[in-house]
């Protein structure tokens, strides 16, 4: 599939597009534009490029019911020449392909997710904001697209790619915030869907979001669901911990932790900054006393809409585990922004420019 760029698209004024991009938000406005593919017993057929807009879809939709689906998330920049680049998309296009065969979906081949995305961006290039921190985030996603109510995989499926203008994920600069660690709620289960990046993962961490919510905390903090024991990732981004050692630590690849595109990329980029990345089985007991004692002096989120987000503290009911700096964690998050927006060399080839 190629999704080949229509002759006669329309487009909203630039006028209107500038006014929308001095504050977009995230996920508030959408491009004029979508991809989209069908697959059926005969395979992935009439891709296409057509205006954003709604897709009508039956009641009796089995996505509607058995919640079999999956997304994506990445985004471009725009650097300062006015080009607009991709970073890894061929990361997502893997990432992808693993979640639907998790999901029981098709496969969608990893030059057709290159294709929609790419051409999609350089459709809706006029969108990709140009101010600090901010970019345009595309959301593929694939689901179910057959009407039946029997428990089973889905014989049709839609693909479709979205895209909307975002600002900087913190508003008032990158602050410190403190997490909720839940244990009495998991996200997902031991050989269950964690590595999948399906809705249902984020749907079962919002109860807990909750309760973060009311303990004054802006996101939480999942442990293993079968011993809570484990420190595994917060409701939609990986956990890292930076040691006294200069060790760059986070949770291993378990199968209940999503391979986060940032992820790997800190991970790749931690040696230039004086770091040993490290991969294994965190307890959460190791990460309360080392906070406590100054063995771990940083620990840090990171996500596609964040970047790398610091953490001031982790608290549960019995207490709270500060920690003392965020020096390394500023660091890596200012040497993966300078790759994406242009503003550094890019050693890894994560970069590709579509416009």
């Amino acid at each position: 599939m190629t999704f080949d760029i229509p002759e006669d698209a329309t487009f909203l004024g630039d006028d209107v597009i500038a006014q929308i991009n001095i504050a977009p938000g995230f996920g508030e406005y959408f491009t004029d534009h979508m991809a989209l593919a069908d697959f059926d017993g005969n395979g992935w057929h009439n891709d296409r490029l057509m205006p954003y807009g709604a897709i009508p879809m039956d009641p009796a939709n089995a996505v509607f019911h058995y919640a079999q689906e999956i997304f994506e998330g990445l985004k471009a920049y725009r650097h300062a020449d006015g080009s607009v680049w991709l970073f890894r998309p061929r990361s997502n296009a893997v990432r992808f392909m693993n979640s639907a065969r998790r999901m029981a979906l098709p496969v969608l081949p990893e030059e057709d997710f290159l294709s929609s995305v790419v051409n999609l961006a350089k459709l809706d290039a006029r969108w990709v904001p140009g101010g600090d921190e901010q970019s345009l985030y595309l959301r593929p996603f694939m689901m179910a697209n057959e009407s039946f109510l029997g428990v089973r995989a889905a014989k049709t499926v839609l693909y479709c790619c979205i895209a909307s203008p975002v600002g900087a994920y913190f508003s008032s600069g990158v602050q410190p915030v403190d997490i909720w660690v839940v244990q009495g709620l998991s996200r997902v289960a031991q050989d269950g869907t964690g590595a999948a990046k399906c809705g249902g993962n984020y749907a079962a961490s919002l109860a807990a979001g909750e309760v973060g919510y009311q303990n004054g905390c802006s996101q939480v903090l999942f442990t293993d669901a079968a011993s809570h024991t484990y420190v595994e990732e917060l409701g939609g981004m990986n956990f890292f911990m930076v040691t006294a050692k200069n060790e760059l630590v986070t949770p291993d690849l378990n199968g209940n932790v999503l391979a986060g595109v940032t992820r790997d990329s800190l991970l790749a980029l931690a040696p230039s900054l004086g770091l040993t990345p490290v991969e294994r089985p965190i307890k959460l007991a190791e990460v309360y006393d080392g906070l406590d004692s100054g063995d771990i002096k940083e620990v840090f989120a990171c996500g596609t809409a964040a970047v790398v987000g610091p953490i001031a503290s982790l608290k549960d009911e019995n207490g709270t585990h500060s920690a003392s700096q965020h020096t390394k964690t500023l660091e890596l998050r200012q040497a993966l922004c300078d790759i994406q927006w242009g503003r550094s060399s890019d050693p890894f080839g994560w970069m590709m420019q579509v416009a």
